[in-house]
């Protein structure tokens, strides 16, 4: 099993002590966002988790705990962007702020196991083509040595944040402005020794030297853990998605970075109203368990395939 923590919410920057402490107990139960009173509980012991994959914008409060992971292997995705607090509402400033926390994962970890995110990119009178070059360059610069990757993607217009874009008037561009742009694009990580991707994008940029990436990457997976694993394409994410299928940890609306361009938090009343429910002994993320829930066990296994590891 792989565990997404979490295309949801941030949990490495505001829930870390609840995931740590589920690590602790060994299960964690998330609510079906379809139907609010079922309820799974997921055993999430070493022998059944191959790795564990992680979104943030912020890691830095599970620093002093990183050691707890040791049982399990994992990596960062770790997005990181041009954008100010008129986008990233809660974002501590990048250059001043996050390169350093970038850089201190990445010392920690290493650089392999710390993916750079460049997204969404949107295009705004304020955040232009021209911007986001300046800003992808300084920050490619800043992170050179610290990471191997980075993946991109453009924005995707979801009902749930159209009233958000629309007052930021952001504009559409071209197939062929989009390929010109990712073509310095990938020239900059190139020059920083950084391979770069896209991230579920049906425009191909091959061409452009930018490949179809996996955020939940079976290759990096069977690298970090040394064996091969048994994962087909994740049911749940688009078909332009090339992810393998994980488990997903998180709750919808329960993240405060407060980013205008999130589909999974779109409600600042909800997000605010569900934060107060946080339990850092609760079983589940941001609420509890009632009488009225029907919790059922559900079944998860190692990918694992069974045969000698293959680096060896």
């Amino acid at each position: 099993m792989i565990l997404s923590v979490s295309r949801r919410n941030d949990i490495p920057n505001y829930y870390s002590e609840w995931f740590l402490n589920r690590i602790k107990e060994g299960y964690l139960c998330v609510r079906n966002p379809m139907n609010a009173r079922q309820v799974s509980k997921i055993l999430i012991t070493p022998d059944l988790v191959d790795c564990i994959v992680f979104w943030t914008k912020n890691p830095r409060p599970m620093f002093s705990r990183l050691e707890e992971l040791e049982p399990y292997p994992y990596y960062f995705q770790f997005t990181l962007t041009g954008y100010a607090q008129d986008i990233e509402r809660n974002i501590p400033h990048k250059k001043n702020c996050m390169i350093p926390v970038f850089r201190e994962l990445s010392r920690k970890i290493g650089k392999e196991r710390v993916i750079w995110r460049y997204d969404p990119i949107l295009f705004t009178a304020k955040y232009t083509p021209e911007y986001h070059l300046q800003a992808f360059r300084q920050i490619a610069g800043s992170l050179q040595g610290y990471t191997v990757k980075c993946v991109i993607s453009f924005l995707d217009m979801y009902d749930k944040i159209q009233k958000n874009m629309e007052s930021l008037n952001v504009r559409s561009v071209t197939e062929d402005e989009l390929a010109a742009f990712g073509k310095q694009l990938a020239s900059i990580a190139g020059s920083c020794g950084m391979q770069i991707a896209s991230c579920a994008e049906t425009l191909d940029l091959a061409a452009c030297g930018i490949a179809h990436n996996c955020c939940i990457d079976k290759e990096l997976i069977e690298q970090i853990t040394g064996y091969r694993i048994h994962a087909d394409k994740d049911k749940n994410q688009r078909k332009e998605c090339g992810c393998v299928e994980s488990v997903e940890v998180g709750t919808y609306n329960t993240c405060r970075n407060g980013c205008l361009y999130c589909y999974a938090n779109y409600s600042r009343e909800k997000t605010l109203r569900n934060s107060r429910l946080y339990d850092v002994n609760s079983p589940i993320l941001c609420g509890r368990i009632t009488e009225e829930d029907r919790v059922t066990e559900r079944k998860v296994k190692s990918l694992r395939e069974l045969q000698e590891n293959f680096f060896t």
